[in-house]
């Protein structure tokens, strides 16, 4: 075991201003290391992330798109060049997925849950998230998000800021329009189901225009 004199010199070492480690400190104090997820369930997984998702998540919380005042903070100024490099470190950690915590709700919440993430609810214009999110949930490259491994109270928190304008994305806001359609309960159920699930391995985003959106979003348009 190292002495606490050598560990701090291998601390500042490892964190050279001219390192990547030293630009992603902010964000894995946050995020855990190799941005593996928060304790908390409010931080999310950004390693294995589609590059261009993330890239725009900052771009986001730097332009004021989304709300969260301490990533705008940290975000305020940066360029687009220095989030790119950022955006791609992450996108290039693998490293395993937590086992997952079951919700502790009800069996008929999880049906509800499992129904909308599958199969949406036509009768009320909602895709199911696989129908944008890819058949297992990984996502789709560039720029759409996997949904599985993801803590219960931040995909509840996530969908509720689409649904409350602390979160937007470019014109036409698919993820919006979608999110003011979802009831309370919905969102609850969703975020019961999609949290409870095991992510299976190899967990990736499906190849660009592998599938064909449900409907048109702006977010996808950007590059």
């Amino acid at each position: 075991m190292a002495a606490p004199a050598q560990a701090q010199q291998a601390s500042q070492e490892s964190l050279r201003p001219d390192t990547m480690a030293a630009r992603v400190a902010a964000c894995t104090a946050c995020h855990g290391e190799q941005g593996r997820a928060g304790a908390d369930g409010y931080y999310p997984r950004l390693a294995g992330k589609p590059q261009e998702y993330l890239y725009h998540q900052l771009l986001n919380f730097r332009d004021d798109r989304r709300q969260y005042r301490p990533m705008t903070h940290l975000l305020t100024g940066l360029p687009d060049d220095y989030l790119r490099e950022i955006a791609a470190y992450f996108s290039a950690q693998h490293v395993p997925y937590p086992a997952p915590t079951r919700a502790d709700v009800s069996a008929a919440t999880l049906e509800a849950g499992r129904t909308l993430a599958l199969n949406g609810d036509p009768a009320r214009g909602l895709p199911a998230c696989a129908a944008c999110h890819g058949a297992a949930l990984g996502g789709v490259l560039p720029a759409i998000p996997g949904l599985l491994g993801l803590p219960r109270d931040y995909i509840g928190a996530q969908i509720g800021s689409w649904k409350n304008g602390l979160r937007r994305a470019a014109e036409p806001d698919c993820m919006a329009d979608i999110s003011n359609k979802l009831t309370p309960h919905d969102i609850g159920a969703l975020a019961a189901w999609l949290s409870s699930q095991p992510v299976v391995e190899p967990y990736a985003p499906e190849a660009a225009g592998s599938i064909r959106l449900p409907a048109e979003c702006g977010s996808q348009a950007q590059r």
